[in-house]
Order: C-alpha cells, then sequence, then structure tokens
C-alpha cells in the first residue's frame, strides 16, 4: 500500500524540457517512476533520451494530448510561476487526480484559485512550493532524492523540503510508507489533516511523523485531528524554537506576534492530543524510533 502514490502511478512532467524538469525527470526515472510523458506545446513531436531510462519519453503538446496518449494520471508540475495558475487548470481539465506543483514564488492569488479548482474537481494538488512525494521503492513524483532510504512502516508529512530529507535519512534504517512535502506557503493544496487521514487509513504506515513550521495554526488544527480521528502513534517537530517574534521567517511567510503562532505554542497543542514532539531533528527522530521499537519489531529497510 501507499498514500496518494504507488508503483502504477502513470506521470507526465509539465515543462520536462526545461533544465529543471529534465534533471529531475531523469531522477525521478532512476528511481522507477513511470514517467510516460512531458508537455510543452513549442516542442510536441519530440521525444527526450535520458541516461536512466531505455527509451525515450515523448513530448506533448498538451495535458490532455498527454492523458489520452499514455493514461497518465499524474503531473509534476515545473513551469515558471506566471504559467503555474494555467498548467494546473489545464492538468485538472485534463482529468489528472493527482499534480505535484514544485514551483516556488507563485502569487498567492493564482495558488487560491487553483487550489480551488481542483478541489471542486475532486483533484489533489500537492504543494505549490514543494519538494513533492516519494512512496520509498514504487515512484518518486518531485525532487525529494530517492536514495535516502527505503520502504518501511513509517509516515511523514512535512512543510519542509530539507526536513523532510533529514528526516528521510535519520530514520533510513527503518524505512517509510510514504513521504509528503506538503509546501510552506499560505496556501497549500494538500494539509497536515489531508496527510493524517490517508495515513490513518494506510496499513502498512504504523507511526507518522509531522514536521511544521512557526506561523498561522496548521499544526493546532492538525492537533484537534488527531486528538479526534487519529489511532496511530504521531511525533511531531515544529522549526522555529529560537525565532525571535514578530519577525517574518523564511519561506513560510510566517509572522510570529505573542503566543500565536510560535513553536511553542504549536508544541503543547500538540502535546495536548497526545503527540511526543521533539526539540530537534535528531530527537524527534530518536522518539519515533523508541515508539516504533516499543510496539514491537520494526520493518527494517534491509530485513
Amino acid at each position: 500500500m501507499a498514500v496518494f502514490l504507488t508503483s502504477g502511478s502513470r506521470v507526465i512532467v509539465q515543462g520536462m524540457t526545461g533544465s529543471e524538469g529534465v534533471k529531475h525527470t531523469a531522477r525521478m526515472l532512476a528511481a522507477g517512476t513511470a514517467v510516460v510523458g512531458g508537455v510543452n506545446p513549442r516542442k510536441a513531436g519530440q521525444a527526450l533520451a535520458f541516461p536512466t531510462s531505455p527509451d525515450p519519453v515523448p513530448v506533448f503538446g498538451t495535458v490532455a494530448q498527454a492523458v489520452a496518449a499514455t493514461g497518465a494520471d499524474v503531473s509534476v508540475v515545473f513551469v515558471p510561476p506566471r504559467f503555474a495558475e494555467d498548467a494546473v487548470v489545464e492538468a485538472v481539465d485534463a482529468g489528472l487526480s493527482l499534480i505535484v506543483v514544485i514551483t516556488e514564488g507563485i502569487p498567492v492569488a493564482d495558488t487560491a484559485k487553483f487550489v480551488g479548482y481542483a478541489r471542486a474537481r475532486d483533484a489533489r494538488i500537492i504543494g505549490p512550493n514543494c519538494p513533492g512525494l516519494i512512496t520509498p521503492g514504487q515512484s518518486n513524483a518531485g525532487i525529494i532524492p530517492a536514495d535516502i532510504t527505503g520502504p518501511g512502516p513509517i509516515g511523514l508529512v512535512s512543510k519542509s523540503g530539507t526536513l523532510t530529507y533529514q528526516m528521510m535519512y535519520e530514520l533510513s534504517d527503518i524505512g517509510f510508507s510514504t513521504a509528503i512535502g506538503i509546501g510552506g506557503d499560505p496556501i497549500v493544496g494538500t494539509s497536515h489533516i489531508d496527510a493524517l487521514a490517508a495515513f490513518e487509513a494506510d496499513p502498512v504506515t504504523e507511526l507518522v511523523v509531522m514536521i511544521g513550521e512557526i506561523g498561522g495554526d496548521a499544526e493546532e488544527r492538525a492537533a484537534a485531528f488527531v486528538r479526534e480521528h487519529v489511532t496511530k502513534p504521531v511525533v511531531g517537530y515544529v522549526a522555529g524554537f529560537t525565532a525571535p517574534a514578530g519577525r517574518t521567517m523564511g519561506h513560510a511567510g510566517a509572522i510570529v506576534s505573542g503566543s500565536s503562532g510560535t513553536a511553542a505554542a504549536k508544541k503543547a497543542a500538540l502535546e495536548a492530543a497526545g503527540v511526543a514532539v521533539g526539540r530537534t531533528p535528531s530527537q524527534t527522530a530518536g522518539i519515533a524510533r523508541a515508539l516504533l521499537a516499543s510496539a514491537g519489531p520494526a520493518t527494517r529497510r534491509n530485513a
């Protein structure tokens, strides 16, 4: 089993012919992802050869043409910010069920439009401004390095790309069912709560690690959801324990005022819901490791 992305997922890449698209398409193919096409209206009819694939990957003029020719159900979006809204709407209109928006710097108003458009049509957005998601050993949609870890019983949902990678490395000997980088923008298509619900329903996932950041109330809302709906152990980490009050912090665009949105306030809300919270990524990984050990033999990567 997996969350949102499986070995059967057929992936197209919008913006595959650009420098970032080429680089990360090669990495996705090397990870075993079924990348079946790219989209670029100016290069339709061409095919790109990748050293990580035995066959060239065809380029289509539109998402609809790519879906009709390949049966794709997932898109990874690498287009520039000013084109992102149109790209996502095109993917939704073509019937794709999962759209992973890697692009950063998208205006919030544009994100609000395409997230609302997708939700109204039962399409899931991951991102924007995110590393994507990976189901180790099955498929990788985005820019997460596939060689950090292997399959295992931990589900990971994170606002931060770099902390996603670090947590996967810290727990690489145990492994992950799926790791999801939801992005740190003010509006994202998939929330902590969405991921927690999916991991709760996934029979392979035994424990969930949730990484948040200062600012906003997403983590507090996730804590309330855990209290009411999650039976599996959840371990949390909130980036920003040393952040000064009243300052905008990093890509999350978070403004911390008083106790609202601080790491301490989020930690308190999560702990009140039964979530064990670490003060550093390494401590958080240690807590997850101990909880899995106390629950019984974990599914080890090399077992």
